[in-house]
């Protein structure tokens, strides 16, 4: 069963589904959850305490995902990487908000003491993925440089990113079959796959091991 705290929080979730983070109601959210208004406050002291306490478990469930993908794949964890990001930002509006720094007025965006320092920007994701990435890699034996690693895995998010911020277009119905699908409708993973081949390929004498 889940604590009162995780309730209220899968109540506040919920009701962002439907509605603009200003239309959400600190009264309707307890009652979602079944726990009275006070213990909302007790947990979260203010709706903008809410607000941050949901999206750090949005931001925490995405790196929980990135330790998964990248643990289990061995040497295809930078496209496990890409697929993971990709059906994050997809599937929840937060996660997508935190990858991209874009923020529309229905997304709760906490201000005031605290906000800037609870929440990570996207450049703090990047560095913490990347993290992860070279965490990743300890304790097994490859001749890949653990850096090299870290910075195709960087590429691999970026590339997510940039199909998370422009979707592919859906496929034309097969009834019209005299529609050409676009390159836009391709899957992502020949594209990433591509580019991680490619970086891994290129021999550079640049001592640089970020993107900028």
């Amino acid at each position: 069963m889940p604590s009162a705290r995780e309730a209220l929080l899968d109540s506040a979730r919920s009701a962002l589904r439907t509605l603009p983070w200003t239309s959400v109601r600190m009264v309707d959210v307890a009652a979602g959850a079944r726990v009275s208004r006070q213990t909302l406050y007790n947990e979260f002291g203010s709706k903008d305490g809410l607000a941050r306490a949901l999206i750090r478990r949005a931001a925490d469930g995405y790196l929980a995902g990135v330790e998964r993908a990248l643990g289990r794949a061995g040497g295809e964890g930078p496209l496990e990487l890409a697929r993971w990001t990709v059906r994050a930002a997809r599937g929840d509006v937060l996660v997508k908000a935190l990858l991209t720094g874009v923020w529309g007025d229905h997304l709760p965006a906490p201000k005031g003491p605290g906000a800037g320092t609870a929440l990570p920007t996207p450049t703090e994701v990047l560095r913490l993925v990347r993290d992860r990435a070279l965490a990743a890699r300890e304790g097994e034996s490859s001749p890949r440089d653990p850096a090299e690693h870290a910075l195709t895995c960087e590429i691999a998010f970026r590339l997510a990113l940039s199909y998370a911020l422009v979707p592919a277009e859906p496929p034309c119905p097969p009834r019209r079959a005299q529609c050409a699908e676009p390159d836009s409708c391709r899957p992502i993973t020949p594209m990433i796959t591509k580019e991680i081949d490619t970086s891994l390929s290129v021999e550079t004498t640049s001592s640089r091991k970020t993107i900028p």
